[in-house]
């Protein structure tokens, strides 16, 4: 059975419903698996231009064929002349997928902010927490994400200072 329907002329009538697009969570369970995050990674690295044997890979002919069948689906990979290659939304879950283990790297650095953080009793101001975050962390992307929490943080706090003082103002009159 066809997606399509077809007419008395044997051509495809196109649905009228829109296609959907995958959700978070169909595209994390089809790169959740190591061989298919491997299989993804090597067409990723490969660009279409390298064949990588299924042997190196440690997967049979069907398990390569259901996980790249999962991949296309999931809209992270495209065939062309026979060569798979990543999808503008496949670059950018691997270009995540870089960040997320770059930031694996500095695991500990940020627990031990997290730790600095919980153990002030305090929240600290956003300038030593920026201060901190300076000096463990030298990745200047995982830096950008912490900074614009800080700040994000740091201006919270502020406009709750600054809604505050019409009531100390009030209880300074009376």
């Amino acid at each position: 059975m066809s997606l399509y329907a077809t007419n008395s002329y044997n051509s495809i009538i196109m649905p009228d419903k829109k296609p959907e697009s995958p959700s978070l969570d169909y595209i994390l369970k089809k790169i959740s698996d190591d061989k298919s995050l491997t299989l993804f990674n090597s067409i990723a690295v490969s660009e279409g231009n390298k064949y990588t044997p299924l042997k190196e890979m440690n997967l049979t002919t069907k398990q390569y064929y259901s996980r790249i069948s999962g991949l296309l689906n999931a809209g992270l990979i495209k065939r062309h002349k026979g060569k798979y290659s990543l999808t503008l939304l496949g670059k950018i879950v691997y270009d995540s997928q870089l960040m997320i283990g770059k930031t694996l790297a500095y695991y500990w650095k940020l627990k031990a902010l997290e730790s600095i953080e919980m153990s002030s009793g305090t929240i600290l101001p956003a300038q030593e927490m920026a201060q901190l975050v300076n000096t463990l962390i030298d990745n200047h992307q995982i830096k950008d994400i912490l900074m614009k929490q800080i700040s994000v943080s740091s201006l919270e706090k502020d406009s709750k200072v600054f809604k505050s003082m019409p009531i100390i103002e009030e209880v300074r009159r009376i």
